[in-house]
């Protein structure tokens, strides 16, 4: 099994349904995947810097799991992001992640039907992950597939069902991605 780094940007995962499920199930399935929770690890967004280059060096797989905030990166996966992907290590003529495969694995809290040119969002999913795609070749990174799911706003959990199906969801959302990861490895 290739190495596998999923960086878990989170904010608080002590608040989150969905993203603590899927990491949950991924582990189950993946025991050997290294799992680095930004919001345990970095309380203050002081980040190990060489840890975390490491890390990621080390990695064939790397997956970026997170809620999508403001259609962009939460906060502290940002920090981390401007921290740790420093031009000579991630870009640039002495870059060193080159061929490394990144999947892109995020909740939203709208469901999808507000990601349309004519609905709240103004635009589809796909196009608001450009500067993802941007960022990937900037970095020489293999951007795979985007594994997403929509619709796991905090209001749902007032209501049992919903609550109930915030979790089915996670658990296919894990299931989709511990496939795309276990086809990268064949």
């Amino acid at each position: 099994m290739k190495n596998v780094l999923i960086v878990s940007g989170h904010p608080d995962l002590a608040q989150s349904i969905a993203n603590v499920t899927i990491l949950d199930e991924v582990k189950k399935q993946l025991p050997q995947a290294h799992i680095h929770k930004l919001d345990e690890l970095y309380p203050n967004d002081l980040f190990n810097i060489q840890d975390e280059q490491q890390a990621l060096l080390a990695a064939d797989i790397i997956v970026w799991q997170f809620p999508f905030h403001w259609y962009a990166l939460p906060a502290k996966m940002k920090k981390w992001l401007d921290d740790v992907f420093l031009h000579g290590f991630s870009h640039g003529s002495k870059a060193q992640l080159g061929g490394k495969k990144l999947i892109l694995s995020f909740t939203t809290g709208a469901p999808a039907m507000l990601y349309h040119e004519n609905a709240a969002m103004k635009h589809s999913i796909e196009a608001l992950l450009v500067p993802f795609e941007s960022l990937a070749a900037l970095c020489n990174l293999e951007l795979q597939e985007p594994i997403y799911t929509t619709g796991v706003s905090y209001l749902a959990r007032e209501n049992e069902e919903e609550l109930k199906q915030q979790y089915t969801n996670a658990k296919n959302h894990a299931e989709k991605l511990v496939k795309l990861i276990k086809s990268l490895n064949a």
